[in-house]
């Protein structure tokens, strides 16, 4: 199926199940920052199934594809991207990274960015120039993508690389922007499930550096 196809499809899939009440309800939870259809995750989900398994048979990446998802206005069409990249993550690598960050610096909002997260983070497991990569975005002027380095070794458990996840914290120590200490916390505290001593000594070297809501969400387990 030649992109211009997969398009009109998903955009005909989501007009049909489109629902006015529930997409103001959507935006609002946003902030009115987006449009929605106001599809509930399930049944978008369920509208372009067959078309990810499609995509999974043919194992190419349709960038084209992804781009003009991208550049519609309704969230949902960025939510199946970063589906459609969840679906595709075995077929990404390092040098996919460049694509994907254009996603990561534009319509930006934590939902993309948490799951945009865990796509580069699982590229990292394979190639350990993401390391180098993270620690770099960790002190970039734009807080999502330092959000982005933070989180990106979340549910690694015994693969953490704590060298590189201390380097990327206290990199954004001293920052008042909510959804950079929250994210601080959240690696810690999910780190915390598999070596809570690690953590609990963290804090207590950084305790002084750190904002109080990083310290109670890491201190959450342990």
């Amino acid at each position: 199926m030649i992109t211009t196809e997969k398009f009109e499809k998903i955009k005909t899939a989501f007009e049909q199940l489109r629902n006015p009440e529930k997409a103001k309800q959507m935006s609002a939870y946003m902030r009115n920052q987006f449009k929605n259809f106001g599809i509930r995750t399930p049944e978008r989900r369920a509208s372009y199934k067959i078309l990810l398994l499609e995509e999974k048979k043919a194992k190419c990446i349709d960038w084209l594809f992804l781009d003009t998802c991208w550049m519609e206005e309704e969230r949902e069409f960025q939510y199946f991207v970063t589906d459609y990249l969840a679906t595709m993550q075995k077929y990404l690598n390092f040098d996919d990274i460049p694509r994907i960050e254009r996603y990561v610096r534009s319509k930006q909002w934590w939902d993309t960015i948490d799951a945009l997260d865990m796509v580069i983070g699982k590229i990292g497991l394979k190639d350990f120039r993401v390391n180098s990569l993270m620690l770099e975005w960790s002190t970039d002027n734009d807080f999502w993508v330092r959000r982005i380095a933070i989180d990106h070794q979340l549910c690694r458990k015994e693969q953490t690389n704590t060298e590189l996840l201390e380097k990327i914290i206290v990199n954004n120590f001293g920052s008042h922007e909510f959804f950079i200490n929250k994210a601080i916390g959240w690696s810690l505290r999910d780190y915390s499930k598999a070596n809570p001593e690690w953590v609990r000594k963290f804090i207590e070297r950084h305790k002084d550096n750190m904002a109080p809501l990083s310290i109670k969400e890491a201190s959450k387990y342990i």
